[in-house]
């Protein structure tokens, strides 16, 4: 009779990709909603229709090597190792999240211009062996070195997103920032941004914001690359939307590793969350007959698949119109015929 292996597997992390167009309730936020109601949304929330995620080629090799098994949730992912893994504190693990809804964007909070990729060179250089560097701008890279945490009474949630940066100049149509205490969204583009207040940042979720987009830095000589964003390689795809990176440990936090101080897998195992933030809009109600203008709700609203943020018939997922003056982006607007 053929000898069968039993291997038993431990969870090592878990990272949910949560989205709040499908999590909020009109106005209300998803972390504000009934116990109840939280974990129903949650068993009925599936990443996978608008989401695909994988790991990069060469942190799949290193799963293989540590016999890990990736897998992905409704969700988010999951890694497992077998027991008794031992996993060194430098060890670095690579997932790409890529857009698999076309509709996507028109929901999401990301900035209405879409990443631009980039080829950047030495302009002296003349050979033909010049290399040429090629970037994505505005790609988020979240990590459990740099995430910020939350604590609700003797619950730590950890985020891969860094915490909200102040303003800056170069802030865009719905850009994340603090002012204060106050977590506020830009809903026009600099100079002379306009802004609406989302509440207390301490108390709110901790959202991929513009923060998250890594400065770069080209090699000496190299012209051409964006001020924010990710390098395309073998490892990073041109479709790339997001990169999470995990390290097993964080010195200087140690809740955000997933081994502990002998190198296995912490008992529980670390539970990672990426939060994006639902689009807001001005909506606008237009007669369907005439297309004349109704009536225009007084703020921009939360855009979610659950309830209703408005007094009138709430847009649908579709587009998204943004209103210029000139380059610059004054309002995002959802027309609705009625």
């Amino acid at each position: 009779m053929a000898e069968r292996a039993n291997t038993q597997y431990t969870r090592l992390f878990e990272v949910r990709l949560l989205h709040h167009y499908w999590l909020d309730d009109g106005t209300t936020q998803f972390d504000a909603l009934a116990a109840d109601v939280q974990a129903n949304r949650l068993l009925l929330y599936n990443m996978q229709p608008f989401f695909s995620v994988s790991p990069t080629p060469s942190t799949q090799r290193q799963l293989d090597g540590l016999r890990c098994i990736f897998k992905t949730t409704g969700a988010g992912f999951i890694v497992a190792a077998p027991s008794g893994t031992t996993i060194a504190a430098t060890t670095q693990f690579a997932f790409m999240i890529c857009v698999s809804d076309g509709q996507f964007f028109d929901y999401t909070a990301m900035g209405f211009r879409a990443p631009a990729i980039y080829e950047a060179f030495d302009p002296s250089d003349h050979s033909p062996s010049r290399i040429v560097y090629r970037y994505k701008e505005n790609v988020p890279l979240l990590s459990n070195l740099t995430g910020a945490s939350r604590t609700s009474g003797p619950t730590k949630t950890l985020f891969l997103s860094q915490d909200y940066p102040a303003p800056s100049a170069s802030d865009r149509v719905e850009a994340l920032v603090l002012s204060g205490a106050a977590l506020l969204q830009l809903t026009s583009d600099n100079p002379a941004a306009t802004t609406q207040s989302l509440g207390v940042a301490a108390a709110l979720p901790v959202h991929v914001n513009q923060g998250d987009a890594p400065p770069i830095t080209p090699p000496a000589g190299v012209t051409g690359a964006p001020a924010r964003g990710v390098s395309l390689t073998d490892d990073v795809p041109d479709n790339v939307f997001a990169l999470i990176t995990l390290t097993a440990v964080r010195g200087d936090d140690d809740s955000f590793s997933f081994v502990d101080g002998m190198g296995a897998p912490k008992v529980p195992p670390p539970v990672y969350q990426v939060r994006f933030k639902n689009r807001s809009t001005l909506w606008s109600y237009l007669d369907k007959q005439t297309g004349a203008v109704n009536a225009t709700e007084a703020a921009p609203l939360p855009l979610t698949f659950f309830g209703n943020a408005g007094t009138k018939q709430k847009p649908s997922r579709g587009i998204v119109k943004a209103q210029q003056s000139g380059a610059k982006i004054t309002q995002l607007i959802s027309e609705i015929y009625v």
